[in-house]
């Protein structure tokens, strides 16, 4: 694991917002991608504490990770026990903090948001399209109208008076998300919030070709995984197939394959067994 003092920190981070520099971002689910974001340059990943470990800390290297706090339905528990006081989120931050998170999303009320910041660990709040919220909204922009664009500036004000680090920024319009990054202290994570944002988010498996089902309008494909699954797929079918026509014609094993024995030591076990 690449120590704490080589990696970025909120300092840091808030440095690069202040010099106007952007920020690459990914949401990575294993430790080959967290390890290619570390190689590629990538400035901050988003990892579920699900997927969160000692292993995925190392991978990720020089990376300021963001840790997800899980919130709502059947992922609303940590270590087979529902989080549902700010003590509860409280002791599981500082679990993952001690596994080297650097920063955590969460999505609880603003009261629990506010035991977390009051004690001292970065939050990461979410205003615009909020995945769990979209039954108040539909699956659609927010924000295009003065109303609900006031709507998004209040929940980023409230998310700044509690002490919030930054919030992801989920598909707003783009003169939204560029006023609201420059008058904010806080880091904006934008998803389809556009330029203005501190910060460019992705899904990593958008970024790869992997998505299945819908694409968001701003996701960005640079890579068909997608193929190379499926061609490999074919590959591991097809060896499977081989190895099992192999066994059937007695093509397999063959004698390199195979343990030799003397044949004096083979015939002495047999008269031994008496057989």
């Amino acid at each position: 694991m690449v120590h704490k003092a080589n990696r970025p920190t909120v300092h840091d981070i808030r440095a690069m917002k202040a010099r106007g520099q952007k920020i690459s971002m990914l949401y990575v689910t294993t430790p080959d991608e967290a390890a290619a974001a570390d190689a590629a340059g990538i400035d901050m990943l988003s990892i579920e504490g699900k997927y969160f470990t000692p292993e995925m800390r190392a991978a990720a290297g020089r990376c300021f990770v963001q840790v997800g706090l899980p919130v709502g339905g059947q992922g609303n528990s940590w270590q087979g026990t529902p989080l549902a006081s700010g003590d509860d989120y409280l002791r599981a931050a500082h679990h993952f903090t001690q596994m080297g998170g650097d920063c955590f999303y969460c999505a609880a009320s603003l009261d629990i948001q506010k035991v977390l910041c009051d004690n001292r660990i970065p939050v990461v709040g979410h205003v615009g399209l909020v995945p769990g919220h979209i039954t108040w909204t539909g699956w659609r922009a927010v924000g295009k109208t003065a109303t609900e664009a006031r709507a998004v500036w209040d929940s980023i004000k409230a998310l700044e008076a509690i002490g919030c680090f930054g919030a992801e920024l989920e598909v707003v319009p783009d003169r939204l998300g560029a006023f609201i990054s420059k008058n904010t202290p806080m880091i904006m994570l934008g998803m389809g919030a556009g330029p203005g944002a501190d910060a460019q988010y992705l899904f990593a498996e958008d970024v790869l070709g992997c998505t299945d089902g819908h694409k968001p309008r701003h996701a960005k494909t640079y890579r068909n995984f997608a193929a190379e699954h499926a061609r490999l797929q074919a590959e591991r079918i097809a060896a499977f197939g081989e190895f099992v026509a192999d066994v059937a014609g007695g093509a397999y094993p063959q004698d390199v394959h195979n343990v030799a024995m003397p044949d004096a030591e083979f015939a002495a076990f047999v008269k031994a067994v008496g057989a």
